[in-house]
């Protein structure tokens, strides 16, 4: 069965007057309709400039994209700027990271999400204005024949990420994605959006892409994992293989810099060394060298002479990770998982 959403070599670069930052470079993954694919990575990874891609957002900029994106078998690289656009906020649509940026604070919520509608169906005002409460009902805001016609600074935060769901979903798009959406939302808001998110999902039978840097958010929503790391992928696999075998080193310092709630209160998080890599100037070979603990593990200098390929890894064919290690999964059981999370092996034992 062909993907519904198909991500082949995709290349985003800018041009500076420094020289090409490579954000994205040589991207691919697939997702089918119904399934939640989590985007995982530190801040600067290529996470969010992958996904602007996909909505065309770097039409009207400096970037130079290349490769292919695949929607239920179009090309959207290759759509001219007006069918992207009917395109963008009809079959794929956003929920933006910052609500209170990307929401217009001179108009009303209910007039910028019937907008959305608008765009793209040929309705009057007043219904576009009921499809609105219809909306803001449905993602669960109070009275929404009332706040339909308040501004984006009058509700909270968590009503905002509401609000922008309602605008991301008000036309049945088949791919949502979801840029940081519990991003600055208490730890109560962000199960109700997520919930919210999954149901709504179900629902309208919508593919979804949600990046985040938060492992709980991925253990929550994401049928299958694509870690990211300076504009690539360095693991992929399904939701339960990257969060309990990880084969990649990066993913375990991900995994290690999270508390453990059952653990000892008393013991320090165990951070990734180093900072992210350049996007300007990348290290050669695998990108992650100068900060992993465990390329001493490999003959010769092949981590920082070669860059791996990203191929299946010790468990499964589905399971890939781009790493020189040659027995990734025992080095995990055996030296990571002891540290990371102690009362998981003595339960195992």
């Amino acid at each position: 069965m062909s993907s519904f959403l198909s991500v082949r070599d995709l290349k985003v670069h800018f041009p500076t007057v420094d020289g090409i930052v490579k954000a994205t470079d040589g991207l691919s993954f697939d997702l089918e309709k119904g399934k939640t694919l989590g985007i995982v990575g530190e801040s600067g990874s290529g996470k969010s400039v992958s996904s602007s891609a996909i909505l065309g957002l770097h039409r009207k900029t400096s970037a130079i994209v290349s490769g292919e994106i695949l929607l239920d078998g179009t090309d959207l690289l290759k759509l001219s700027d007006e069918q992207m656009r009917r395109r963008r906020g009809k079959d794929v649509a956003m929920i933006f990271q910052d609500p209170l940026s990307a929401m217009h604070p001179y108009y009303t919520v209910g007039n910028q999400i019937g907008e959305a509608y608008r765009v793209h169906h040929n309705v009057s005002k007043k219904a576009a204005r009921a499809r609105s409460i219809e909306m803001l009902d449905r993602v669960g805001i109070p009275q929404p024949d009332r706040r339909v016609d308040d501004y984006p600074h009058q509700f909270s935060g968590g009503m905002r990420q509401r609000a922008m769901i309602a605008m991301g979903l008000i036309n049945n798009p088949s791919l949502l994605i979801a840029d940081e959406p519990t991003t600055a939302l208490d730890v109560t808001v962000q199960a109700q959006i997520l919930d919210l998110l999954q149901d709504l999902q179900k629902e309208f039978e919508s593919a979804v892409i949600i990046i985040t840097h938060d492992l709980g958010v991925i253990a929550e929503m994401a049928d299958d994992v694509l870690v990211m790391y300076a504009g690539r992928a360095v693991e992929v696999g399904t939701g339960k293989e990257i969060l309990t075998h990880p084969e990649m080193p990066y993913t375990w310092g991900l995994l290690s810099s999270v508390p453990d709630v059952t653990g000892d209160t008393d013991s320090r998080l165990i951070p990734i060394p180093g900072n992210p890599p350049s996007l300007l100037n990348p290290p050669s070979g695998c990108a992650f060298h100068p900060r992993c603990t465990h390329r001493d593990k490999v003959p010769g200098d092949l981590c920082v002479t070669t860059l791996p390929d990203l191929v299946p890894g010790t468990r499964t064919e589905t399971h890939l990770k781009r790493c020189h290690l040659a027995n990734p999964d025992a080095i995990f059981e055996q030296e990571v998982l002891p540290e990371i999370a102690p009362d998981l092996v003595e339960e195992q034992r």
